[in-house]
């Protein structure tokens, strides 16, 4: 099944190069556009109660996304599922990655930010969340992943978000002297 899903999608690219250049775009910066949300969280001004609720959900999503990062390093090491690209026909549009495919690392990243904005701005948040889809749909269009490996990269992500969030009380007491210096130098 993951195959024909990856067949249908990838089977998409090379016929419109506009098309794939706007995906191969989205691939490519993406991620650069959720860590700029993140920091935008962290900056946004505001009465210091919104500054905090938002700053907290930069904190989750930065630390949300190493979380999600470090649990995929793991289950490569378990797992060594090829590429798509390396087993089956397909349209790379990408540079090819020799690193396993299961689970997506990009997924990962984009869902644990999303998810961690979401949690005090939600309109961003929900903006997020559809940068992260996009990401996800992206990486299996331009070959270098299954459906499977970008739904569990998100799941992982998500999961690492919710986790940090959950552990607030045991978080924030370990971060309150690095942000009340930061706040000092007009960081935070």
């Amino acid at each position: 099944m993951d195959a024909g899903l990856f067949a249908a999608i990838n089977g998409l690219a090379g016929h419109v190069d506009s098309i794939d250049d706007v995906v191969e775009l989205f691939s490519r910066v993406v991620p650069f556009v959720l860590v700029g949300l993140a920091l935008l969280a962290w900056f946004w001004p505001g009465p210091r109660v919104e500054r905090d609720r938002r700053q907290w959900s930069a904190i989750v999503a930065g630390v949300g996304a190493a979380l999600a990062l470090g649990i995929n390093q793991v289950i490569i090491r378990l797992w060594d599922r090829p590429r798509p690209f390396m087993t089956h026909s397909a349209t790379l549009l990408l540079a090819p990655s020799r690193d396993p495919s299961f689970p997506s690392d990009h997924a990962a990243f984009g869902f644990a930010v999303a998810v961690g904005l979401c949690f005090a701005w939600r309109r961003v948040g929900m903006l997020a969340l559809l940068g992260a889809a996009l990401l996800a749909f992206a990486r299996v269009y331009t070959g270098e992943h299954y459906v499977g490996d970008v739904v569990a990269g998100g799941l992982i992500g998500a999961g690492a978000a919710l986790a940090v969030n959950q552990a607030r009380p045991w978080v924030l007491p370990l971060l309150a002297p690095p942000l009340r210096l930061a706040r000092r130098m007009r960081l935070a």
